[in-house]
C-alpha cells in the first residue's frame, strides 16, 4: 500500500521526478479525451485526411505522455519498474508495426485494418499498470477498472464486436474514468508518491 507520510525529507530531484510522472497523467488523460471527443463529435462531413492527421498528432501524444510516467514511476519493487519498462519498449516496437500498416498514418492502421487495435496493447498495459498500482496504493478503484476494460475494449475493436457507436461509447467510458482517475491522483502530496526509499529495491 501507498505511504501517506514523508518518510524522509525530499529532494529536488524526489520532486522533479513525481512532477513530471504526474504530467504524464495528466496529458494521457488530456489526449484520451480529445480522441473521445475526436470519435464521438466530429462531423461526418470532415475530411479524412484531417480526421488522420489529428488522430495522429493525438496518438503520438499519448505515446509520449504514457512514457513519461513510466520512466519517472516510483516502485519499490525493481523488477516491476524492468517489466513496465520491457512492456513499453514492445509498445514502441508496435507503434512502428501500426505507422508500416497504416503507411505512415496511425490513425489510418486503425481505421483500415481493426484488427490493428491489438498492436495497442501493450500501450494499454502500461497505462493500465500504472492506473492499477495507484488503484492498490491509495484506493483510486477506477484505475482497477481501466486496467481492465482498456485491453478489453481494444480486444473487441480488433474483433469487429464494437459498431461506430459502441466504439465511440467505449472510448468515452475510459476517458471519463482517466479524468476521474486523474483528478484523484494529481493533487496528493508529492511526499505519497516517494514514501520509504530505503523499501526501493
Amino acid at each position: 500500500m501507498g505511504e501517506k507520510q514523508a518518510f524522509q525529507p525530499l529532494t529536488k530531484e524526489d520532486k522533479i521526478t513525481v512532477v513530471i510522472y504526474r504530467v504524464g497523467i495528466v496529458l494521457s488523460a488530456i489526449f484520451m479525451s480529445i480522441l473521445a471527443y475526436l470519435l464521438t463529435a466530429a462531423p461526418a462531413d470532415s475530411p479524412p485526411v484531417l480526421k488522420s492527421v489529428s488522430g495522429d498528432i493525438l496518438l503520438y501524444g499519448l505515446y509520449a505522455s504514457v512514457a513519461l510516467s513510466v520512466f519517472f514511476i516510483h516502485l519499490y519493487v525493481g523488477k516491476f519498474k524492468i517489466y513496465l519498462k520491457n512492456l513499453l519498449y514492445i509498445s514502441l516496437v508496435c507503434l512502428a508495426a501500426l505507422l508500416l500498416i497504416g503507411k505512415g498514418s496511425l490513425s489510418g492502421a486503425l481505421l483500415q485494418t481493426p484488427a490493428s487495435a491489438l498492436l495497442l496493447l501493450p500501450l494499454s498495459g502500461c497505462l493500465g499498470f500504472v492506473a492499477a498500482k495507484e488503484a492498490f496504493c491509495f484506493r483510486l478503484f477506477e484505475g482497477y477498472l481501466l486496467a481492465m476494460i482498456m485491453p478489453f475494449y481494444l480486444l473487441l475493436v480488433s474483433a469487429g464486436r464494437l459498431a461506430n457507436g459502441g466504439a465511440s461509447f467505449g472510448l468515452v467510458v475510459i476517458a471519463v474514468l482517466l479524468v476521474l482517475f486523474t483528478l484523484r491522483k494529481v493533487f496528493m502530496p508529492i511526499a505519497f508518491d516517494i514514501g520509504d526509499k530505503s523499501a526501493y529495491q
